[in-house]
């Protein structure tokens, strides 16, 4: 490798790590502003600044104006963030996973993968609390509008591609994240 190549390096990881103590030292949350009403989720960028900074990127980038909620099961989770609102899309690329604290209760948000290390844009939002396994990283929880997210997820819902019973009859878009700064 070049001297040139190992100082481009060296400059991108301090960059990396810079823009990761920029996010932790700072309070974020999001207000999902759904066909539903709005939910405002404080985001947990202290703990996981990596899935965060993800989060608020896609937002900040319209990527999520106009998707849906894609798969809903009530008692369990609402799931959104795919931009062909089938389950199988996403940005374009994978991350890998970060620790994280916490349960999967009610208004709790973390990310919807395939596996280990494959999060993208897709994340879900508990209903009820539920007792799954630590393997989708949490990020948030929501603070106001789970009156919403019990609308949501008490809409009707049909048998998807899957054979699950969660596609939903009327899905309800998500038309923009609104990302706030404290």
């Amino acid at each position: 490798m070049k001297n040139r190549d190992i100082i481009i390096v060296i400059i991108a990881l301090f960059l990396v790590i810079m823009a990761l103590s920029f996010i932790r030292n700072k309070k974020y949350s999001a207000i999902l502003h759904t066909g539903k009403g709005d939910i405002t989720v404080v985001l947990n960028s202290d703990k996981t600044p990596k899935t965060v900074n993800n989060f608020i990127t896609l937002s900040k980038k319209g990527f999520y104006n106009n998707t849906i909620f894609h798969r809903v099961i009530r008692g369990f989770m609402i799931q959104g963030g795919d931009p062909k609102g089938d389950g199988t899309g996403g940005p374009g690329y994978r991350f890998d996973d970060e620790p994280f604290e916490g349960e999967y209760t009610r208004g709790t948000i973390a990310m919807a993968n395939s596996g280990p290390n494959t999060n993208g844009s897709q994340f879900f939002i508990m209903h009820k609390d539920y007792p799954l396994p630590k393997d989708y990283v949490i990020f948030g929880k929501v603070a106001v509008g789970l009156n919403v997210l019990d609308a949501i997820a008490e809409s009707p819902v049909s048998t998807g591609s899957s054979g699950e019973i969660s596609k939903p009859v009327k899905p309800v878009k998500i038309m923009s994240i609104e990302i706030i700064q404290k």
